[in-house]
Order: structure tokens, then sequence, then C-alpha cells
């Protein structure tokens, strides 16, 4: 298996980070974003939507999207599980998980895609309202986190899982989006210094 992957894309941080808390290597191929190498024709064939990661396997198959991708290995390499160990905490998983894309990475994202000066000739158009209408809704977000995370030291109670992972790549590109955690997230912040001890967090 071949994974294809840039050093400083956020998603395919996301499923090196995965590998780590499996334990399990896989061949790295860089793909140079800033010099457009993923649009070039050879990139294509193996992802024609130009983004990465991508895992292109020995028979050829190429899976994008990170989560497809983490699903994939997990199959492969079961233990440790971080899809969840019965129906309950799988279901609680991919709950939080969604909830993460979709109501804190979405919004990160949209305030660097359309706010970032380096974005702006990838990001066509560039609507910096967007990016502003998006920087509170990201903090609100952070702050509910905050309170959820008061009660539990991972997102799924006691159980760490590929939602943590994901908060975990969003949290740290909150940076790239010029924003910060709110300092009264103590809770947030905290687990931010527990996941700083894991193998997921190496993978920067």
């Amino acid at each position: 298996m071949k994974l294809y992957d840039s050093d400083w894309a956020p998603n395919p941080r996301r499923v090196k980070a995965f590998l780590a808390e499996k334990g399990v290597t896989v061949e790295r191929v860089e793909v140079d974003l800033k010099s457009g190498a993923h649009k070039h024709p050879d990139f294509a064939r193996l992802n024609p939507l130009h983004r990465v990661p991508v895992l292109e396997l020995d028979d050829g198959t190429c899976i994008s999207e990170s989560v497809a991708i983490c699903r994939y290995v997990e199959e492969l390499h079961p233990e440790p599980p971080l899809f969840g160990r019965d129906a309950r905490e799988r279901a609680l998983v991919e709950m939080w998980n969604r909830r993460i894309e979709l109501g804190v990475f979405a919004h990160i994202g949209a305030a660097f895609r359309h706010g970032h000066p380096g974005m702006a000739v990838a990001e066509q158009p560039q609507v910096r309202e967007w990016a502003e209408a998006n920087r509170p809704k990201a903090l609100d977000a952070l702050r509910f986190l905050d309170r959820h995370l008061d009660g539990g030291p991972w997102l799924v109670g006691d159980y760490f899982s590929i939602a943590d992972i994901t908060l975990l790549v969003a949290f740290d590109f909150l940076k790239a989006a010029r924003l910060s955690c709110p300092e009264d997230c103590a809770a947030l912040l905290a687990w931010r210094e527990r996941i700083g001890a894991r193998p997921a967090a190496a993978m920067a």
C-alpha cells in the first residue's frame, strides 16, 4: 500500500495520526500541493477530485477521504479499536466524529480557505465575509466541546477514538486559520494536553 499525503494539509494528518495509534506503517508519497502536484494528470488518475490523502492498495484500488481510509485500516488492524468496541460506542463515535467534522472543522476550514492570503489563488472566489462569518461559529463550537469534555477525558467518555483524532487535527488547525482556543475553555485545553502524550499528536 501507498499513502499519498501532504505534510501540511490537515486531512492527511488524520490518517497518519490514526496509523500512529494503530502502530501501523505504510509507505508514504509526498504530494507537493504548493507546486500543484495534486492537479497533475498522474495524480488525477488516483483521485479525480485532486485531493489528499489517497490510499493506493496493492491491486491498484484507490481509496480517498480520510475516514474511509481509516475504516479500511481498522478492518485490517482491529486492535486497538478506534471506531468503538460495541454498537453503542460505535454510534457515539460516529456522532462525535460527524459533529467535529461539520460543526468545528468546517468552520475552521472556511475561515482558513476564505481568510488566509495564501489561499487566494487556490480558493476561487475567496469570500472574506464568509471567513469572518465562520470565525465566531468555530469559537462557539469550541465552547460547546469544552462543556462536553468537562465530564470525561475523551469525547466518548473514557474511550479514545477517531473522533478525538479529528478534533486534534481541527484544534491544531486553528493557528493556520488565525484563530485561538478561548482561554476559558479549561476542559478543552486540558484535553489537548492529554492527547499531546499520545502517538497521534506526534504526527504534526
